[in-house]
């Protein structure tokens, strides 16, 4: 064999090797966005849970709190704009006045005895604390899988390949106000 036709070979199989070495870089960027939309996915399916449970309450508590109208309504219109929110920034900032409002709810609802012995909104103080609890599980396993992404596509050799096919960064779900970052407390 001559020397040409050996370097065409060597050079052949680093192109080839370089390919390979592409394309599984490539389909793991899409298997990493694909567990961030489905990490984002899961965090949806506990915010509608959320948000179905809100309904419940304010009419649980209505007929106990009828001239506290202001609060309920404030709980109301954040629960609308939670779910119309679209994106990641802006699902977190409704996310966040929403639950503003609900602790100047279990606020308000501390000084009615009755409504606090109310089985209905008892049953829904589990319901809700169960579900705030799984919006957090759901909200870390999408950050790290935002994290995970992130990291990937920003890292030798993987960030080339990011670059040519349009990989972006995700954002994270965060929460903006330090109050805020933990669970309302509801007591009853």
């Amino acid at each position: 064999m001559t020397t040409s036709l050996i370097a065409l070979l060597v050079f052949v199989g680093l192109g080839v090797l370089l390919v390979l070495v592409g394309i599984g870089i490539y389909n793991s960027l899409v298997q990493l966005r694909q567990r961030v939309k489905n990490a984002w996915a899961q965090v949806d399916v506990q915010l509608k849970r959320r948000y179905d449970l809100i309904p419940n309450l304010v009419e649980t508590a209505k007929g106990y709190m009828a001239h506290e109208r202001g609060t309920l309504e404030a709980v109301i219109k954040a629960r609308q704009q939670a779910i119309d929110a679209s994106g990641v920034a802006e699902q977190a900032q409704a996310e966040n006045m929403l639950t503003s409002t609900l602790r100047s709810l279990f606020a308000v609802v501390e000084a009615y005895p009755n409504l606090k012995a109310d089985r209905n909104m008892m049953a829904l103080h589990e319901e809700l604390t169960s579900t705030e609890n799984k919006i957090a599980f759901a909200r870390q396993f999408y950050n790290d899988s935002v994290m995970t992404y992130n990291t990937k596509i920003q890292t030798v050799p993987a960030n080339i390949v990011a670059g040519m096919f349009g990989f972006k960064d995700e954002e994270f779900f965060e929460i903006e106000e330090a109050a805020q970052r933990e669970a309302p407390k509801v007591q009853f």
